[in-house]
């Protein structure tokens, strides 16, 4: 589905088109590849999934909001965890594939100091956000962000998700470890997962 598919208000010319830019939506390569380091410090593995080195790993910039449900949140307080930021859209097919994985495996590592939170963009009409968190019983936060400010101001040029869904996972530190550009599965999830809970 392209950018063009998503359902979209009225914006500010410069910020529609920066986000046109940016999310490029529901995009995923057929062969799997999440894009090449490109002057990032990301290393691209033949499963799609980027990695960074833990000593040229870099924070976000501000990732924080409202979430769907109302409440205030902060990425920035759950540093000391590995969390796993997911940008999805209800109206994304490869998201809607990947969602019950996600809602697996985040119940599965909640205990083990793993937080995942999403950050649903391009709904904007917050009920169908809703509707798609309760139809794939998934219970972690989501902010929302209808207009992808929080995601084009969030992250450092050079990691940004680029596509819908993506998936970034931040270690321990609170610094960006891995990217993947396409929808994962419950395997792919758990492989950028595990290395950095394993990390001291």
């Amino acid at each position: 589905m392209s950018l063009s598919h998503a359902p979209r208000r009225a914006l500010p010319a410069v910020a529609l088109v920066a986000a046109a830019l940016v999310l490029t939506g529901c995009s995923s390569d057929s062969k799997g590849r999440s894009g090449g380091g490109g002057g990032t410090n990301f290393v691209t593995n033949a499963g799609g999934v980027s990695t960074v080195a833990k000593g040229e790993r870099q924070a976000p910039n501000k990732l924080a909001g409202e979430t769907i449900d109302g409440r205030a949140l902060d990425v920035a307080d759950l540093k000391g965890k590995v969390v796993v930021l997911n940008v999805w859209g209800s109206w994304c097919s490869p998201c809607r594939a990947e969602a019950p994985h996600f809602s697996k495996v985040s119940k599965d590592y909640q205990a083990k100091g793993v937080q995942f939170v999403g950050i649903n963009t391009r709904d904007f009409k917050k009920p169908d956000a809703v509707n798609f968190e309760s139809s794939y019983d998934i219970t972690y936060p989501s902010l929302y962000d209808p207009a992808g400010k929080i995601i084009l101001h969030g992250f450092p040029k050079g990691s940004l998700p680029q596509g819908i869904p993506s998936t970034i996972v931040l270690d321990k530190d609170g610094k960006i470890a891995a990217r993947s550009l396409m929808a994962l599965d419950e395997a792919k999830l758990k492989s950028m997962i595990d290395p950095l809970l394993a990390e001291k």
